[in-house]
């Protein structure tokens, strides 16, 4: 037995969406007809690939496993079809990115006019996508681009055949309000001498939450979360407010309102979460000259953040 393509791309289409619905309103068709091509494709091979929830589908064993193998056949259909048309003179000029929130305000403004100046004719999108989601949309050709990062205390996802480089390392700065003791304590205070304060981080399973607890830790105590949020641009406001303190990244900083607030690197080697760009083993024109302006603008980030021991008190 042969697996179909366009079932398979059915698959992969509502495992990328979460959902029956979700999917079929991107590929325009109805969720009936979705459902009916999987119930086909799971009579075939004699197996179910989707379980059913109030919020959506999650993938049996079966499922995750075929969507692996799809996402990896669709992107190599792509990328064929792309090369045909390269050599008859009809390359697709577009672009699809995907980017975390900090990335798509700090990296990829600058890099994105570049972009635009050299290539005005391609078509560009942009995907939100927070890590560790969007390497299965690189295999499967959906996405040229990932930007994505990786905490201290985080593991790495598997590549499956992608590149990843290293754009940025983004030191993690300690910052408090101004008037708070260990800012006026120490230039360099150590992560242990703030085991009793209040912390500001994500929830559970959140990577800035993985990293505060695994850096607390290893200094010897559990972090007290009073506040929990995802959302930097909150966790600046709580700060701001005096409510607690927080691990931040240099780049977040650098285009954030300081006032109030002070900025210190730890004592010791500085954290620092890993910015890395992902894509395709042979990545197309588009891809690898917008890879080249982001490296570029990734550098600039970096100087801009000044060495690891910046005071950085406003």
């Amino acid at each position: 037995m042969t697996i179909d393509a366009n079932r398979l791309r059915v698959l992969v289409e509502i495992a990328h969406a979460g959902s029956i619905a979700a999917a079929a309103q991107r590929m325009s068709f109805t969720a009936s007809a979705l459902s009916q091509q999987v119930a086909k494709l799971e009579r075939e091979l004699g197996g179910q690939l989707l379980e059913r929830h109030p919020g959506g589908v999650r993938l049996t064993p079966a499922g995750q496993a075929l969507v692996g193998h799809g996402e990896v056949v669709l992107g190599e259909l792509r990328a064929a079809e792309h090369a045909v048309r390269a050599v008859l003179g009809a390359a697709p000029q577009t672009l699809a990115i995907g980017a975390f929130a900090t990335a798509a305000k700090v990296l990829l403004p600058d890099a994105l006019a570049a972009f635009r100046r050299d290539h005005p004719r391609a078509r560009l999108s942009l995907l939100d996508l927070e890590p560790p989601a969007g390497y299965g949309l690189v295999t499967s050709g959906d996405l040229d681009l990932l930007i994505t990062h990786r905490y201290p205390g985080m593991p790495l996802p598997g590549l499956g055949g992608l590149h990843r480089h290293r754009l940025l390392a983004d030191p993690l700065r300690l910052v408090l309000p101004a008037t708070h003791p260990a800012a006026r304590r120490s230039a360099r205070p150590r992560l242990a001498e703030l085991a009793g304060e209040d912390w500001i981080s994500g929830g559970h399973g959140v990577p800035n939450r993985v990293c505060l607890t695994t850096l607390a830790g290893r200094a010897g105590f559990e972090p007290a979360v009073a506040y929990e949020t995802g959302d930097y641009e909150v966790t600046l406001a709580l700060l701001t407010a005096g409510l607690g303190i927080a691990l931040v990244p240099a780049s977040v900083l650098t285009a954030a309102n300081t006032h109030g607030l002070a900025v210190r690197a730890l004592a010791g080697a500085s954290p620092a979460r890993q910015i890395h760009l992902v894509h395709r083993r042979r990545p197309t024109a588009l891809a690898a000259a917008m890879a080249g302006l982001l490296h570029r603008v990734a550098g600039a980030v970096a100087a801009r953040s000044g060495p690891p021991d910046a005071d950085g008190l406003s």
